[in-house]
């Protein structure tokens, strides 16, 4: 299996990163680019995917970029981790499904690692987390497959500014709020993205998809 690991210590403009996402996936396309894993932060954007309302733009004043990915509107800034990919499901067995299901058991476990219990939800994408008032989002996923080519990523919230979500309804969920890790448990989460890193080589080894 090769795959071309990418760690940004400085934070990313958005579509400098989306253009070298799409640049790799063409790439991969004609066999020219191995797979990649990227980590990373972003400058403040907010982003709208395929599926987003209007209406759920609260803050009409706010930068906010359209992008070709799947899902609805959502907050990058500091203090949060993102992870790209772009992974040519042809090696594999072409299951959307179980790919979205191999992300969300990598940032499960990831979090474990911290001793964090996390959950998916069938019926709302993402990795949450349930406290004792309320269910929290504290992962959020978005993923594009074209020519059986996935990517896009997932961003979790560490210790970013959890105010910026009141301008959005994010990812069009009007019932459940949205946390980050310092809230969660205060510690150090300075080895996430490697742990990251490792848990998704290992399920993409290990996946039967």
């Amino acid at each position: 299996m090769y795959i071309e690991i990418k760690k940004s210590i400085k934070p990313i403009k958005y579509k400098k990163a989306i253009d070298f996402l799409e640049t790799r996936l063409a790439n991969i396309h004609t066999n020219k680019s191995k797979d990649l894993l990227w980590i990373l932060e972003h400058e403040e954007i907010y982003t709208a995917g395929k599926n987003y309302n209007k209406n759920e733009i609260l803050n009409k004043n706010i930068n906010l970029i359209k992008t070709n990915r799947g899902g609805k509107i959502t907050y990058h800034g500091p203090g949060q981790i993102i992870c790209y990919f772009v992974i040519d499901l042809k090696k594999r067995k072409k299951n959307i499904r179980k790919f979205i299901t191999l992300i969300e058991k990598t940032i499960i476990e990831s979090l474990l690692e911290f001793n964090i219990q996390t959950f998916g939800d069938p019926k709302n994408i993402g990795i949450w987390f349930k406290d004792k008032k309320e269910i929290k989002k504290v992962a959020a996923i978005g993923i594009r497959v074209s020519k059986w080519i996935a990517y896009h990523g997932f961003a979790i919230n560490i210790s970013n500014d959890l105010d910026k979500f009141k301008n959005i309804i994010p990812c069009g969920i009007k019932d459940k709020g949205i946390t980050n890790l310092i809230k969660i448990k205060k510690q150090n989460y300075k080895r996430l993205g490697n742990i990251i890193i490792d848990n998704f080589i290992k399920n993409l080894k290990n996946s039967v998809f």
